[in-house]
């Protein structure tokens, strides 16, 4: 688990390629090896991936092919830059919000407009993800934890907007995006499960429990007046 506040950016050193995916050898930078282990977590660029083998200066993780279909990974080059976060501790202030380093889909960033004090970003928000992205909701970009400010007025146009202050574009690598940028989304935990939840359909040969709760129950109870 994941909180999506980026700790560094990190630098892919190499990507090698075979018949079960790729093998990353990522450049750490600036994050705290020092309390990293063999089979730990590190979403990189937002996805959950296991280390392989380490020292004080980068990491390797293997890639499946299904994380590449799935993900920006296979428009990734060696040199390119990527956001980086240890997994969470249970002491771990919780800055953003809870981020599974599973990612949905992938989105394109449609424009950028720098306001001075902020810079707002327009991206595409996928069909079949759309209905999970709400204004003042959270998403994942690339393993950012951030807030929807507005989606178009037109939900057929599917895109979103992402308000960045300055700080977060230095310590990330939003100030590398351009019209066109492919990126990571992973859409709000709860909404996922809350759908699940709400329409899970019985199985004819699963006895569904009945519940005892009903409308004259809920008015003596003063929650339907």
């Amino acid at each position: 688990m994941f909180t999506g506040i980026i700790e560094a950016v990190g630098t892919i050193k190499a990507i090698n390629i075979n018949a079960q995916g790729a093998r990353l050898v990522i450049a750490t930078n600036s994050l705290d090896m020092n309390d990293v282990n063999l089979g730990d977590s590190i979403a990189t660029n937002g996805i959950c991936l296991t280390v392989v083998d380490f020292d004080q200066h980068s990491y390797s993780a293997d890639v499946s092919n299904e994380t590449l279909n799935r993900t920006g990974f296979a428009h990734y080059n060696v040199g390119m830059q990527v956001n980086l976060e240890k997994a969470m501790l249970a002491s771990t202030r919780f800055g953003g919000h809870m981020v599974s380093g599973h990612v949905d889909g992938v989105s394109e960033v449609l424009s950028i407009v720098n306001n001075g004090n902020s810079i707002e970003y327009w991206l595409s928000m996928p069909n079949d993800l759309a209905h999970y992205i709400s204004e003042k909701g959270s998403v994942t970009i690339d393993g950012t934890s951030l807030t929807v400010n507005a989606l178009s007025d037109s939900r057929s146009e599917g895109k979103f907007r992402l308000t960045i202050v300055p700080h977060t574009v230095k310590e990330t690598i939003f100030a590398h995006y351009k019209v066109g940028t492919k990126v990571n989304l992973e859409v709000d935990l709860i909404a996922r499960y809350l759908e699940r939840l709400l329409t899970k359909e019985s199985s004819s040969d699963v006895a569904v429990p009945k519940s005892n709760v009903t409308e004259s129950l809920l008015q003596k109870a003063g929650f339907i007046k």
